[in-house]
């Protein structure tokens, strides 16, 4: 009897988390059906509940403390005593003050980068695509148009909406309080929660029209009209990679496309055996590579990867890699319902891992810390005083000095490869992943305010050279089609658009390097010079070698030279059938 399966082909298991197969809507039910309750809803408390009546509770705390300090102070007129308790009262609350502030700080910025935010890039992504698909006749699919009606539309939608939300919560909110609050602590939740919903309603009101106001303004993205002349001079000569997606098992399929994407690493291994050619042919000065270099950053992709590139120590040894949100931010490869507890290893330990990587990679190439050379030390230096702590963390999930690495991750960005000379080019690699612990919406991203200025100092710091700013995420959506709104919110940059508009003083002098979206496009934003890398394994067999100059203190961006690859171990022609999954 012949086989009736072949297990080297897989089967419907291996399209599980496919965006591909399943539908947005399908993929949501799944999750309704499969997510662990228990967990999402400790995860809100956690991540939502406790920021917010943090944060509400601040003004109740305030003010107890001012009573307090207010009422020792009457009473102070009588005697010499009481004026030693006031003292003694004041340093209190003078000590005390600054934890609350900051606390009551960092819950405001958590709730704006987890909530505020992401829900304002939604309603105008999700305006502009309606608008782009639905009323074009209207605009004539002039993206320009569509940007900056749809933005000042989105901010005016949620500054009502933000201003309704205080207005109600309004009757419910209490702004003085005192020690006996203690007392009743359901009611003073009640109070500070309210609080929090009228301190968001007002502040969103009011910002979300500057954020409107500031996208319609900007300039919106173009596709690249031609390509600077060539210089004559030194060239640098860059193979731009991103989206690899390796997988640690051999006939095995990527998340994102299941059966109906490439198999195994065969397409990995033409992609640097390709590379390797053509550097032999005229060698290159750089390979990066901005993220998703593996698909889950389980170890064993991760040990494909290193594997592969061993094989090349040429390319190995100019190799640059950053993180991607396959690396970070996959919870489960097999299940878009798995939920990190925000308190749990295993976001830590998928960082921590990368980050040990890259430090095996390029951590003596590039650096860590201050904008000058003296402030600065290599990844592998950097790093020297924790690999003790990193070891045990990685090899148990735990450790005594675990509290020594919390902060590793977010200091180690921006990580820079430093130009050869002071009119030279140099690289600097970004963490755009945002904070997400929910696989569902791994793809999300967010360049945090501390890796923007630490950028700005660099930039300061070396006016005359240039730079490849490199990170995973695409900064905006590009004037192209889309099929769902999915691909226009799940994978944004959720501040992209006010980073874009950091860069923009030195944009003469850097040219932005992304992955992510899977997709080749050269464009620009005003004067903003911006790449997007085709992922020649979950997309189109080529890639590009970037050529690049700089020119009278301009970088300029050269014609690129494409690399194309054999079409054998291509997506299979014939689509997968599949049966509808119900949506709960």
């Amino acid at each position: 009897m012949a086989d009736l399966i072949d297990p080297r082909r897989g089967d419907i298991e291996d399209d599980a988390s496919s965006t591909k197969l399943w539908s947005i809507a399908s993929l949501a039910g799944w999750v309704l059906v499969e997510i662990s309750l228990p967990k999402l809803l400790l995860s809100w408390l956690l991540l939502i509940g406790l920021p917010c009546a943090l944060l509400g509770a601040a003004p109740l705390v305030v003010t107890a403390w001012w009573s307090t300090t207010s009422r020792s102070a009457a009473e102070a007129l009588g005697g010499l005593l009481p004026l030693l308790v006031l003292a003694g009262l004041i340093t209190l609350a003078l000590v005390g003050a600054r934890p609350a502030f900051r606390l009551a700080e960092q819950s405001f910025w958590s709730l704006n980068a987890l909530a505020v935010q992401p829900s304002f890039v939604l309603c105008r992504e999700g305006l502009r695509h309606f608008v782009g698909r639905r009323l074009s006749l209207y605009f004539r699919r002039d993206g320009a148009r569509v940007g900056r009606v749809t933005a000042l539309a989105a901010a005016v939608l949620m500054s009502l909406a933000s201003g309704a939300a205080a207005y109600l919560a309004w009757p419910h909110s209490r702004w003085i309080g005192s020690w006996a609050d203690l007392i009743a602590p359901a009611s003073l939740i009640v109070a500070a929660l309210a609080n929090s919903v009228v301190l968001f309603g007002v502040y969103v009101a009011f910002a979300s029209l500057v954020w409107g106001t500031a996208d319609a303004a900007m300039d919106q993205p173009v596709g690249l009209d031609r390509h600077d002349p060539e210089p004559g001079g030194k060239v640098w000569r860059v193979a731009h990679l991103s989206d690899l997606h390796t997988i640690g098992e051999r006939f095995g399929f990527r998340i994102e496309s299941g059966r109906s994407g490439p198999q195994g690493n065969e397409r990995v291994a033409q992609t640097l055996a390709a590379l390797a050619r053509v550097d032999a042919e005229e060698r290159l000065d750089l390979v990066l590579f901005t993220g998703d270099m593996t698909d889950a950053g389980r170890s064993a992709e991760w040990a494909e990867f290193v594997e592969a590139l061993d094989r090349f120590p040429g390319l190995r040894d100019r190799a640059l890699l950053l993180p991607g949100n396959h690396d970070v931010n996959v919870v489960d490869r097999a299940n878009p319902a798995r939920l990190d507890l925000p308190f749990s290893p295993g976001k830590r330990l998928r960082r921590l891992r990368t980050l040990a990587l890259l430090a095996k990679l390029q951590g003596e190439r590039v650096h860590i810390g201050g904008s000058s050379k003296r402030d600065q030390a290599s990844l592998s230096a950097w790093l020297a005083p924790h690999a003790s702590a990193v070891r045990t963390f990685i090899r148990t999930g735990r450790g005594k000095r675990a509290a020594d690495i919390r902060s590793l991750w977010d200091e180690a960005f921006p990580m820079t490869l430093d130009p050869d000379g002071p009119d030279g080019l140099g690289v600097v690699l970004l963490n755009s992943n945002a904070d997400t612990h929910f696989s569902f919406t791994n793809a999300l991203g967010l360049m945090p305010a501390e890796q923007e200025r630490r950028l700005a100092a660099i930039m300061r710091a070396r006016p005359d050279a240039c730079w490849i700013v490199a990170l995973h995420h695409h900064l905006l959506e590009y004037p192209r089609p889309t099929r769902s709104l999915s691909e226009r919110i799940g994978t944004a940059l959720i501040n992209g658009s006010w980073f874009l508009r950091q860069l923009k003083p030195n944009a003469h002098r850097l040219i932005v390097m992304h992955g992510h979206r899977h997709v080749d496009w050269t464009g620009r934003c005003g004067g903003l010079r911006i790449v997007s890398a085709p992922s020649p394994v979950m997309g189109e067999p080529y890639f590009y070698i970037q050529r690049l100059a700089v020119k009278d203190g301009r970088l300029a961006l050269l014609k690129p030279q494409r690399v194309d690859l054999p079409e054998q171990g291509a997506r299979s022609a014939a689509p997968i059938e599949q049966p509808e999954l119900a949506v709960v």
